[in-house]
């Protein structure tokens, strides 16, 4: 497997992007868990990012993703097992259902302001790290995400007559998006694997193997939840 090489400056707002994304998630968990739960909430989310980070790093350091197959061992080992963790067993927890119940619809769409950790994307894509078409599609879709969301929020919070209709054209738009991301790429490592062209191997490696470990399933998990909330709101 071939790496291209990144700017090492660039690791470190990623990292702080990431960051952001936990502190983030903990700080909405916090405000809207039952209060007799808040530490354990606070305490089992940050046990839980610290061990799957850890647990993505040191099978990078092993190299258990750099070998070249299809689909990526990376898929198979951090984001396909993280998003059935999401949707079999988080989303049945009675402590979680209570958080997503009491969670506003607009908490939800805000949240995604993360995404502009996107652009991470096309950075990669502009020191040639990563093919630029797929680079250059998936950062400004991430942040276009990202941005809209503000007005999306605005809207719900106004009472905006518009508000519902935007918030499902914007979450239709934001979960096509994540989803031809990942179509796009698994697309690029088959290429990649016939031709020997360039794939997308830098996701394969520390720090940005977090992306593919974190993103997709998170993301998804959002929108399937934002949906749920659109659902229940009376036209």
């Amino acid at each position: 497997m071939k790496f291209y090489e990144t700017p090492f400056w660039l690791t470190i707002p990623f990292l702080v992007g990431i960051g952001i994304v936990i502190l983030l998630t903990v700080l909405l968990a916090k405000k809207n868990a039952p209060t007799n739960k808040k530490n354990f909430v606070i305490g089992s989310i940050i046990l839980f990012f610290g061990a799957y980070i850890f647990y993505v790093v040191l099978a990078g350091q092993k190299g258990l993703f750099q070998q070249a197959m299809f689909p990526p061992k990376i898929l198979l080992f951090t984001t396909i097992p993280y998003a059935l963790f999401l949707f079999l067993v988080v989303i049945k927890l009675p402590t979680a259902l209570k958080i997503i119940e009491k969670t506003e619809l607009s908490e939800l769409i805000g949240l995604h302001i993360f995404r502009l950790v996107g652009c991470t994307f096309i950075f990669l894509g502009f020191y040639d790290a990563l093919p630029k078409h797929f680079a250059y599609l998936a950062g400004i879709g991430d942040v276009l995400a990202a941005l809209s969301s503000i007005f999306v929020v605005y809207a719900l919070k106004e009472e905006k007559k518009y508000a519902k209709k935007l918030a499902y054209a914007w979450n239709v738009f934001g979960l096509a998006d994540i989803i031809m991301t990942a179509i796009l790429a698994n697309v690029l490592t088959k290429i990649s694997m016939d031709t020997g062209q360039m794939g997308v191997d830098t996701l394969a490696r520390f720090p940005f193997s977090l992306i593919p470990a974190i993103a997709p399933p998170t993301i998804i998990f959002l929108h399937v939840l934002i949906f749920r909330k659109l659902k229940n709101i009376s036209s």
